[in-house]
């Protein structure tokens, strides 16, 4: 079992880009319908996407490319890291940043969709 703080850094990361991302489409959705629609039509690609089912490396290569803006495949390469592997802060740093700026990207678009939405 590798590093708690580890685990705990790589999980706030996931959670800050996970929030922007849902925040991003609440902002642009009408409805609750829309929402759900919206919710729905990124939760299931991001899934396929992630490598939990079929490894990255099996994919064809344009779509290896497009996972690179899934938050969920940086988590999951950091919760095997440090289940299987025992890996720590330093090992995952090169999950770490493009997941913080995953994070904050998407939060940042929110809030500015956010603020357009109301003016």
């Amino acid at each position: 079992m590798g590093s708690i703080l580890a685990l705990l850094v790589g999980m706030a990361l996931f959670l800050l880009a996970a929030v922007g991302i849902g925040l991003m489409i609440s902002s642009l959705a009408v409805t609750q319908q829309q929402g759900l629609l919206g919710v729905f039509l990124f939760l299931v690609p991001a899934i396929i996407l992630s490598g939990f089912a079929t490894p990255i490396a099996n994919m064809p290569e344009l779509v290896q490319d497009l996972t690179y803006i899934n938050p969920m495949r940086y988590f999951l390469v950091i919760v095997r890291g440090v289940f299987l592997e025992g890996d720590n802060m330093s090992m995952l740093w090169s999950q770490y940043w493009p997941l913080a700026l995953i994070a904050i990207f998407s939060m940042s678009a929110a809030a500015w969709l956010f603020r357009h939405r109301m003016q």
